[in-house]
């Protein structure tokens, strides 16, 4: 339980420590949201908070994921010296997305993972979908949440294992939300 001097969100690198869902998450998200708007102006088309921490039945990470679609990721990069006077730290391309991060990273605490993907993009919808899916079906959330913590008992020092031991129930969730979403 946090007291009331506990950050909310922030965790080190490399662990793992799940807590219940605490709608303050879902309060930093959209003030985070806020200032990437702010910054990126009309090159962010859309931010949305994704994750865990944005799911109401799952316990999470204390770290807020946080979506940003744009119409190209070189759209962004003129804004990375201005993000970074901002706490947003650009980290590097993979996956077809940008990573950005926040936090203590001179303690090596990160509170926020940002993924910017082109608008419409396999990672976007994909992201939307798994978080919609998951708030509309409280069982399917709760089984991801049994899943993620016997990986989280398992594996408290290792994310990589810890992220590997929940990929198979990511699959399966993932291809549900999108047949879901299809159906919509």
């Amino acid at each position: 339980m946090e007291g009331k001097n506990t950050p909310t969100v922030g965790l080190k690198t490399g662990t793992v420590r799940l807590l219940p869902h605490n709608v303050r998450w879902e309060e930093n998200a959209a003030q985070t949201i806020g200032l990437i708007r702010s910054v990126l102006g009309e090159v962010c088309i859309d931010a949305q908070h994704i994750g865990s921490t944005s799911i109401k039945w799952v316990s999470a990470k204390p770290v807020i994921d946080i979506a940003v679609a744009v119409k190209e990721l070189d759209d962004v990069m003129p804004y990375v010296d201005i993000l970074k006077e901002n706490g947003i730290i650009y980290r590097r391309a993979e996956y077809g997305q940008l990573l950005f991060l926040m936090g203590d990273l001179e303690n090596d605490i990160k509170t926020h993972h940002i993924h910017v993907c082109r608008a419409g993009s396999p990672e976007w919808n994909n992201y939307l979908n798994f978080r919609d899916y998951l708030n509309a079906f409280p069982g399917k959330a709760r089984e991801y949440d049994e899943v993620k913590q016997r990986s989280a008992a398992l594996y408290p020092d290792d994310r990589k294992a810890y992220t590997s031991e929940k990929s198979h129930i990511i699959s399966r969730l993932l291809s549900e939300a999108r047949s879901w979403r299809a159906e919509s």
